[in-house]
């Protein structure tokens, strides 16, 4: 086990360098300057190129990129062209209000999809499924922006019960929480749904009915832990992209989290914010897959990483 996980994290070493250089090379292909933002259409053409040689922006690109990977290896993220500060604390600052946002809505997603899933998947083909699955099917297909403002028209403008943009109590957590899990939650109904299907026709199955033991203890003991393998995976991307930010939902709740930032960031042009805060998405996304592949042995116990 321990030789897996570290082979899998030396395996992250190539696909951040990959990211990083993907991204630094999309990133200047936007068109806009960053100088000529932070400076104005109206500064003189000292200044501009007295801000280009601060910001090292006169330097060749791939000289700007080997400065960009020597100050990653000391652990320095570089410093935003729009604020001023260091990128690390940039992303600090708003890395808790994304923790927390992706939390609540993967738990409201988990919850919700798993309770749908297995009520569909033990009663198949009836109202009750197939209401289940039309639900779900709409919690796919609504756009995350549509959703949120609506949810914003009703709870908060027409029924005045929830604040609608901003960050502070858990009441503004609320509507950005149910908009982020609505797909989550529809995905994981579906494939709690799948699992239970296929699991409630194995021979153990059967074999535990056959011993007498109650409908619900069949089903919560023995089908739904062997059908949560592909619940977990579909569970683990959706939280890799949560804790990445949801640029969508950030911006239509005003939510100040890493994909407002990240929004913010690309608006202005700031390379060094935008660079850190992908390269952050990547590792993050590979580390909860590794979680989620680790999580396999647990839930099937024939599963081994040699």
């Amino acid at each position: 086990m321990i030789e897996y996980v570290t082979r899998r994290l030396l395996m992250m070493i190539p696909i951040l360098l990959g990211v990083s250089l993907v991204v630094f090379v999309l990133i200047r292909l936007v068109p806009g300057d960053p100088v000529i933002l932070l400076a104005g259409e109206d500064a003189t053409p000292e200044a501009i190129r007295s801000l280009r040689q601060q910001w090292g922006l006169d330097q060749p690109l791939y000289v700007q990129y080997l400065t960009f990977l020597w100050n990653l290896l000391r652990g320095n993220l570089g410093t935003s062209i729009r604020s001023g500060r260091p990128v690390a604390d940039e992303i600090l600052d708003r890395c808790l209000n994304t923790v927390n946002l992706a939390c609540l809505s993967l738990a409201i997603a988990l919850s919700i999809g798993i309770l749908a899933g297995v009520a569909s998947g033990t009663h198949p083909y009836t109202k009750m499924d197939n209401l289940s699955m039309l639900v779900a099917l709409f919690g796919l297909s609504a756009p995350a922006f549509w959703l949120g403002l609506m949810l914003m028209w009703l709870f908060a403008v027409y029924l005045s019960l929830l604040p609608a943009v901003g960050v502070g109590t858990i009441g503004h957590l609320v509507l950005p929480s149910i908009t982020l899990g609505a797909a989550v939650a529809a995905a994981v109904a579906r494939q709690t749904r799948s699992g239970i299907l296929e699991v409630m026709r194995q021979d153990y199955v059967r074999t535990a009915r056959s011993k007498g033991l109650p409908e619900n203890t069949v089903v919560w003991k023995h089908v739904l832990k062997n059908a949560m393998i592909p619940v977990v995976t579909v569970a683990g991307i959706f939280f890799g992209g949560m804790l990445g930010g949801s640029i969508v939902v950030e911006t239509v709740f005003a939510y100040p989290g890493l994909g407002k930032l990240l929004i913010d960031s690309i608006s202005s042009r700031d390379y060094p914010v935008v660079q850190g805060l992908i390269l952050i998405y990547a590792a993050v996304f590979s580390l909860v897959n590794l979680v989620v592949d680790l999580s396999y042995t647990y839930l099937d116990p024939r599963i081994r990483y040699e």
